[in-house]
């Protein structure tokens, strides 16, 4: 059941000023106002269902499954055809029939970066020192009006993500990933929104074109569908 957060409810009490809060305090707050860590940890698998804002009035329908560990597909579908993305946590590949690509084509290290990183469930601050990722507090910034707290989290490839964070409710309000892809920093910035509770745990339901209409966790997911198609199905 999807049940919208009120941003003024005040999750996680009053705000801090920056010299007052640590990068692992507010990575702990954050992961109490989604849920709490061992929620997220408990998420075996995800699946949404959306539309992408594509301009123009064009609207694409999306899909993602997502299969903790290390496993992600997403898919894009408009005007009869289908796009498709996917990670099996070791090898990414694609089928791209708008670049008239009708099969399956291995992508390149570069390449996959997006994809490994959204295969990642409860995201980069669950158990980030584990997954060999390091946190720091960069203090705050102004978003629209509002003086966000800034994490950086570099993985272990040397890519980075910008996390602002909502003073009052410690939610993700922007993310920007810096991403190095042949040799050239490539930055995308995200802003995410209009938080929904999906079986205990919160998610933005907006993320930069993309929204979410609905999502569910813990669902029985074939494993075969992320891994490379050996014939045409």
């Amino acid at each position: 059941m999807l049940l919208r957060l009120a941003l003024a409810a005040g999750l996680a009490g009053l705000s801090l000023p920056s010299w007052a809060v640590t990068a692992d305090e507010l990575v702990a707050k954050n992961l109490e106002a989604r849920g709490g860590a061992d929620k997220l940890r408990a998420i075996t698998s995800m699946h949404t269902v959306g539309k992408m804002r594509l301009g123009g009035g064009l609207e694409a329908k999306t899909e993602t499954f997502a299969m903790a560990p290390d496993k992600y597909r997403q898919e894009m579908s408009l005007q009869g055809l289908t796009a498709v993305q996917s990670w099996d946590g070791q090898q990414a590949w694609a089928i791209n029939p708008f670049e008239g690509r009708r099969d399956p084509q291995k992508l390149s290290g570069d390449d996959t970066k997006d994809l490994v990183q959204s295969a990642d469930i409860a995201g980069p601050l669950l158990d980030a020192q584990k997954k060999g990722e390091r946190i720091e507090y960069l203090g705050t910034e102004d978003i629209d009006g509002t003086d966000a707290h800034k994490l950086r989290v570099t993985y272990k490839n040397g890519d980075s993500r910008v996390i602002y964070l909502d003073p009052d409710q410690f939610l993700e309000i922007r993310v920007v990933d810096h991403r190095l892809v042949r040799g050239q920093e490539q930055v995308q910035t995200t802003d995410v929104g209009e938080y929904e509770k999906v079986d205990g745990v919160y998610f933005p339901f907006e993320q930069g074109q993309n929204h979410v209409e609905s999502a569910e966790l813990n669902k029985p997911v074939d494993a075969a569908m992320f891994s490379f198609p050996t014939a045409k199905r």
